[in-house]
C-alpha cells in the first residue's frame, strides 16, 4: 500500500560551536547518512534500526518521522520502519544526529508523496533532534550545512541563516576521533558559557569570511571550558594545518589541510591513541535516491 523513499544527507564539521552564544557556523564535508522510510498501516508504530551502529538509541528517528507525519496531519494514518547507515561516528562531534535527521525527515517526505521546501525540512529535523534530546540548540548550523553543503553562518536561537559562502573544493579534512563517545545533551552548559566573549570573537571572524582563524579559536575555547588538552590542536597547526580545533563538543578534532601537507599532518597525530578519517570539503545537497 505504502510509500517508501531513500534519502542521502552529508556530514559537517564545525567553525564555531553556537551552545555558548546560540550563534554557530558549520561547514559541510562528504561523510554520508542515509536513510530509508517505509510507510506502515500502522498508526504510532515507528521502528528503528542503525544499521552502522545497532547499540545506539533510535529515540531520533523515531522523532523525526513522527514530526513529519504530524506535519501532514497523517501521525493518525501511517506508521514506519526505518533503517540509517552512515559512515559518520556517532557521538564525537562529528554532526551524525544533524545528517540522520536530515536524511530521515527527506525520506518521510519523499514516501509521503509530498513536496516541502529545503529549510522546512531542516526544520522538521531540528525539532525531532530537539523532541530526541540529541542537541542543547537544535544544532541548526551543523544541520544546514549537513543538508546544503559549503559553508553556512546561522542564527540557532532565530532558525536563520545568516550567510552561505562555497568553500574552497582543494582542501583536504581530517578527523581525529579517540575511541570515547560523548553526548551533547550532556555537555556543561555552564562552563560553555564562560567561554562566550571568545566564541563571540570567532564568530564575529567567521562573518568576514576567515573560517580556519574562526575554527581554531573556536576549538580552542571549548577545549579549554570542556577540559579537553589541546596539544593535538597545536602540533596539527605546527605540522602546515590552516586549522584546528574541536568539532561540536568533541572528542572529535578537525583539522583542515593544504593538499601538500595530509601526509606530514597525519604524521603529527600518529602519537595520539584514535582513528583518523579523511574528508573532503562538500557542496553538495541532500537528496532523495531513486
Amino acid at each position: 500500500m505504502t510509500g517508501q523513499a531513500t534519502a542521502i544527507s552529508f556530514g559537517a564539521a564545525t567553525i564555531v560551536n553556537a551552545i555558548a552564544t546560540g550563534k554557530g557556523a558549520a561547514f559541510g564535508v562528504d561523510l554520508w547518512t542515509k536513510a530509508e522510510v517505509r510507510l506502515t498501516n500502522e498508526p504510532g508504530v515507528i521502528e528503528g534500526q542503525i544499521t552502522s551502529d545497532p547499540n545506539e538509541s533510535t529515540v531520533l528517528i523515531e522523532k523525526v518521522v513522527k514530526r513529519v507525519l504530524q506535519h501532514f496531519g497523517l501521525a493518525g494514518k501511517f506508521g514506519a520502519k526505518v533503517k540509517t547507515w552512515s559512515n559518520i561516528p556517532i557521538a564525537r562531534g562529528l554532526k551524525s544526529s544533524s545528517a540522520a535527521a536530515n536524511a530521515i525527515a527527506l525520506a518521510t517526505v519523499a514516501a509521503l508523496g509530498k513536496k516541502l521546501d529545503d529549510l522546512t525540512i531542516v526544520k522538521l529535523g531540528v525539532d525531532g533532534a530537539l523532541d530526541a534530546k540529541v542537541t542543547i540548540t537544535g544544532a541548526f548550523d551543523d544541520a544546514c550545512a549537513s543538508y546544503f553543503g559549503g559553508a553556512t553562518i546561522t542564527d540557532n536561537i532565530k532558525r536563520r541563516i545568516v550567510k552561505r559562502v562555497e568553500m574552497p573544493k582543494n582542501l583536504n579534512v581530517l578527523f581525529y576521533i579517540p575511541d570515547r563517545k560523548a553526548y551533547t545533551i550532556n555537555t556543561d552548559v555552564q562552563k560553555v558559557k564562560a567561554v562566550a566573549p571568545l566564541v563571540n570573537i570567532a564568530y564575529k571572524e567567521a562573518l568576514k569570511g576567515n573560517f580556519w582563524q574562526a575554527l581554531t579559536l573556536n576549538g580552542l575555547a571549548y577545549s579549554l571550558a570542556l577540559g579537553y588538552n589541546p596539544s593535538l590542536v597545536m602540533d596539527a597547526l605546527m605540522a602546515g594545518a590552516l586549522a584546528a580545533g574541536l568539532c561540536g563538543k568533541g572528542p572529535a578534532v578537525t583539522v583542515v589541510i593544504p593538499g601538500d601537507k595530509v601526509e606530514s599532518v597525519k604524521e603529527a597525530l600518529a602519537k595520539y591513541e584514535g582513528k583518523i578519517l579523511q574528508a573532503k570539503v562538500n557542496h553538495e545537497k541532500a537528496k532523495v535516491l531513486g
